[in-house]
């Protein structure tokens, strides 16, 4: 039995430690009938070599394809005989595997993952056979321009770095892999020091560490720990726009500017000012853009933060000819936010937030993907109370100060729509609307 540190404990969640570097996160729910158990490995797309451009989301496709001891038919059929539901998803920062269930299939789901994980067989005709699903999902992706727009987005903030690459590879990049490939991506990172097993709902730790115990030995093997260096935003010289050209009805296009939260108050400011700033209806651009102009059908703010970047911005679609006016409304809103944030819409933005927590937490897989990300960028985890104390302390100048802190920095654009779209306003032009 291997020994487990205790490294956190709140009202609801804890957090252990194995010998072998493992990570076993719990929230209990006791409300809960169901169980959502899964591993995260930290080792996303920004991990990959350039060779390598689109591998890790598709080794996260072809570990459902068939182990040792279950072909792809035997893994999705033994998981629905008992209700169950399996999944993944890859993002720049990790790769995740999970299982919603009932609790009494926990040792079942503990046993489907680590299989998945550690004896994928990673067959070749099932790899001919991925690689054209995925350049279906790719030419899907190529075809919904307000998903592209917005990795033109990454590309451009963050140029010659893997996290300004799109997560699904390209068709010439996903067409050369091959087994050996695969394997080596796996064998290099799929390892229990890199990994963390979370598990929310009708849930014990000490029970799940009992569990963790018999199937640990599989997970312990050398792997690499993700090198990782922080990418660069493009300074005022740089290149800062991005714009292609395509026939469409409208002109999709985002614009933002680095953030670099330092604490957990700054990322509860930033929260607060994007849902004021463009996270609803009752938000500046909702109202302003749409409401009073009809300058566009959708426009929202959003803000992203991981532990060595981040960016703020606004997405809309709108009209070419209007995309101008569109960006300097924009600009003139978070200038106005940072010189004055009315107290009801402060009091507003900290109400959604209050009530994202609560809902949030009603949910086992929300809970459960939400602790390896929350444990990797920020090495804690808090509880319900503790969400809300940081949200109840927020004020009406921290909001203005993140927004004049934001408008201080250079922004970058990325925009896609007809031959009217090279007529939308240069970064240069962008930069002298509040400075």
């Amino acid at each position: 039995m291997t020994a487990s540190s205790p490294l956190l404990s709140s009202n609801t969640a804890r957090v252990s430690r194995s010998d072998s570097g493992l990570i076993v996160a719990t929230t209990a729910m006791p409300h809960a009938s169901s169980l959502a158990i899964g591993i995260w490995i930290s080792a996303g797309s920004r991990d990959e070599r350039e060779s390598e451009h689109g591998i890790a989301h598709m080794l996260e496709h072809m570990a459902f394809k068939g182990t040792e001891s279950r072909d792809a038919e035997t893994i999705a059929r033994q998981v629905e005989d008992i209700g169950g539901f399996i999944n993944a998803h890859t993002s720049r920062q990790e790769t995740a595997y999970y299982i919603r269930l009932l609790p009494e299939h926990l040792s079942f789901g503990l046993d489907m993952l680590v299989d998945i994980l550690t004896q994928s067989t990673l067959p070749d005709h099932e790899i001919v056979r991925e690689k054209g699903v995925i350049i279906q999902e790719i030419g899907q992706a190529h075809d919904t321009p307000d998903d592209i727009v917005f990795d033109q987005f990454q590309s451009i903030c963050y140029p010659h770095h893997p996290v300004g690459r799109p997560i699904l590879g390209t068709t010439d990049s996903v067409n050369s892999f091959a087994r050996k490939d695969l394997a080596t991506f796996m064998d290099r990172y799929y390892g229990a020091s890199n990994m963390v097993l979370s598990a929310a709902g009708q849930i014990d730790h000490d029970d799940l560490l009992q569990h963790v115990d018999a199937i640990e030995a599989k997970l312990l093997k050398p792997v690499d720990t993700p090198e990782r260096h922080a990418p660069k935003w493009p300074d005022q010289d740089g290149k800062r726009q991005d714009i292609l050209i395509r026939e469409l009805e409208q002109t999709h296009l985002v614009f933002g500017w680095p953030v670099q939260p330092s604490t957990d108050h700054d990322r509860f400011v930033l929260r607060a000012l994007a849902i004021l700033y463009g996270g609803g209806m009752s938000s500046r651009l909702f109202q302003e853009i749409r409401e009073k102009r009809g300058l566009c059908y959708s426009v929202f703010a959003f803000s992203q933060t991981m532990s060595d970047y981040g960016n703020f911005g606004v997405y809309a679609g709108t009209d070419a000819d209007d995309g101008n006016e569109l960006i300097s409304v924009a600009f003139d809103q978070l200038a106005d936010l940072a010189q004055k944030t009315g107290a009801d819409e402060c009091e507003r933005a900290k109400a959604q937030m209050r009530s994202s927590v609560l809902m949030q937490r009603e949910s086992v897989m929300n809970i459960c993907e939400a602790m390896p990300r929350e444990w990797w960028r920020y090495g804690d985890l808090k509880d319900a109370a503790s969400y809300l104390d940081m949200i109840n302390s927020i004020t009406c100048r921290d909001i203005e100060q993140m927004s004049e802190k934001i408008l201080a920095e250079y922004p970058v654009m990325a925009a896609i729509g007809d031959k009217r779209a090279n007529m939308l306003m240069s970064t240069d032009q962008m930069d002298k609307l509040v400075r």
